[in-house]
């Protein structure tokens, strides 16, 4: 009950009204040992492949992740191949981008020094950097 009642909280601090369908995205997202990386349409694909009786809307998805992002509890990645991607570790940290394989792979902040970053545009403030550093197997 504790759980549900944190879900329901931060869906509250998203400007979502704790709905079942939310609930349920929310528990999926954020009860778990570990960050995890995953685009709207494979969070749609996992969640409603369990939940064969009550579908999910593609839209609640998209929904309900850009409200958790606007509020801070995702980080979007834009990846070389034009997809979003979505973390729950929004904390300060880069990442590899694996180019066959489409999956993203933490490094720690600490791993790359960046130098003579330049000024922002006037009138604007860097908010944050994100490195995403593409790879792919040797064999190419």
């Amino acid at each position: 009950m504790k759980n549900v009642l944190k879900i329901a909280n931060k869906l509250r601090s998203s400007g979502l009204r704790p709905t079942k369908q939310r609930i349920q995205i929310a528990k999926f997202l954020f009860e778990r040992e570990k960050t995890f990386h995953f685009t709207v349409e494979e969070l749609d694909r996992w969640i409603n492949l369990k939940n064969k009786e009550e579908k999910i809307s593609l839209a609640t998805f998209y929904n309900t992740v850009h409200a958790f992002k606007k509020a801070g509890h995702l980080k979007e990645i834009l990846t070389s191949n034009h997809k979003s991607y979505f973390d729950t570790h929004t904390g300060p940290h880069h990442h590899f981008f694996d180019l066959e394989n489409n999956k993203l792979t933490d490094i720690d902040s600490e791993k790359i020094k960046l130098k003579d970053i330049p000024n922002a545009p006037k009138g604007k403030s860097i908010k944050d950097i994100d490195v995403v550093i593409n790879i792919e197997n040797d064999s190419h």
